[in-house]
C-alpha cells in the first residue's frame, strides 16, 4: 500500500471522526463556528453524521473497498467546499482555515484513492 496514500487517509479519518464528536458533543468552539456561520445547533447532529459517515467510507476504501471510499472522498470535498462557501457568505474569516484545511485533507485523500 502506498504510504502517501495510508498516510493521508488516516489523518482524513481521525480529522473527520473527531471533527464529528465534537460536533456530536455540541463543544464550545463548535457552537461559537456555527453561529458565526448562520448554521443553528440543531443542525449540527445530522452534519456530524455526515463528517462521521465520509470518514467511515474512507476507512473502509482504505480496508478494500475502492469505490465506497472514492464516494466517501466525493462526499466529504463537496461538504467541505459548501463549509468553505458558507464562511465566505457570512465573511467569518477568522476560522476559514479549519475548513480549508479540512477540504485540502479530503481533496488529498480522494486524489491518493482515485490515482490507486
Amino acid at each position: 500500500m502506498n504510504l502517501a496514500f495510508l498516510t493521508v487517509t488516516c489523518a482524513t479519518v481521525l480529522a473527520n471522526a473527531g471533527i464529528a464528536a465534537a460536533d456530536l458533543a455540541k463543544a464550545p468552539f463548535v457552537l461559537a463556528n456555527a453561529a458565526a456561520v448562520g448554521v443553528p445547533p440543531r443542525r449540527l447532529p445530522p452534519l456530524a453524521l455526515l463528517k462521521a459517515a465520509g470518514a467511515a467510507g474512507l476507512l473502509l476504501g482504505l480496508l478494500g473497498v475502492r469505490p465506497l471510499g472514492i464516494a466517501a472522498g466525493t462526499g466529504l470535498v463537496l461538504f467541505y467546499v459548501g463549509a468553505v462557501a458558507a464562511h465566505v457568505r457570512a465573511r467569518v474569516w477568522r476560522t476559514i482555515a479549519f475548513p480549508v484545511l479540512f477540504l485540502a485533507l479530503a481533496v488529498a485523500a480522494l486524489a491518493l484513492a482515485a490515482a490507486r
